[in-house]
């Protein structure tokens, strides 16, 4: 079995491979299925993440979401709490900026805070999975802490990774603080480990 980094650098090294093409189909699959999503269809308030890295993109998604007239947030690093999110409420016209890792994300404005017993669900970034729900990020603890207190009390957000197809892998070392996921939704396919 591959170690937990040599698993993070395979998988980021397939998904960077797909075309600009591929990338589209792919985002075009997902909204497809995301929007069928029962959780989805009920739900006011969504986290998503805007993606990078060659990550799966959750444009169209979000373009939906705001059709829909549901309400967005995307996740800032907290400027207190280091290793910690906020999220705050996305619009067409919210002002962004970059991040330390030079991620795109709203400008940090406490009016635009949204509590995370507010949202329904939490869409997570995830450089691979495997078929028991262990996710494997980029390293840095940011959503095991984030998705804590679901995993430990089934309270806050509901999460669902997102990843292309190519992601999933057959195993992953997981370690104590790493939180499975009960979905993950990729282009072609719903995992789903838990109702």
């Amino acid at each position: 079995m591959l170690d937990r980094q040599s698993l993070r650098e395979m998988a980021r090294r397939h998904r960077q491979a797909l075309s600009p093409s591929q990338q589209q189909q792919a985002a075009m699959q997902l909204k497809a299925r995301f929007m069928q999503h029962p959780k989805v269809q009920d739900a006011d308030t969504l986290a998503l993440y805007l993606a990078m890295d060659g990550e799966l993109s959750t444009q169209p998604c979000i373009q939906w979401c705001w059709e829909m007239g549901k309400q967005v947030c995307l996740p800032v690093l907290h400027p207190v709490h280091a290793g910690h999110l906020l999220f705050l409420a996305y619009e067409p016209d919210t002002p962004m900026q970059h991040n330390r890792f030079g991620i795109p994300e709203p400008r940090l404005d406490s009016r635009l805070v949204v509590p995370l017993d507010k949202i329904a669900l939490i869409f997570t970034p995830l450089v691979a999975f495997d078929r028991q729900g262990n996710r494997l990020g980029m390293g840095g603890g940011f959503y095991d802490r984030t998705l804590s207190q679901w995993h430990q009390h089934q309270q806050g957000p509901y999460p669902i990774g997102l990843a292309h197809d190519c992601q999933r892998v057959e195993q992953i070392p997981a370690e104590a603080w790493d939180v499975p996921l009960p979905e993950v939704l990729t282009p072609s396919h719903h995992w789903l480990w838990q109702p």
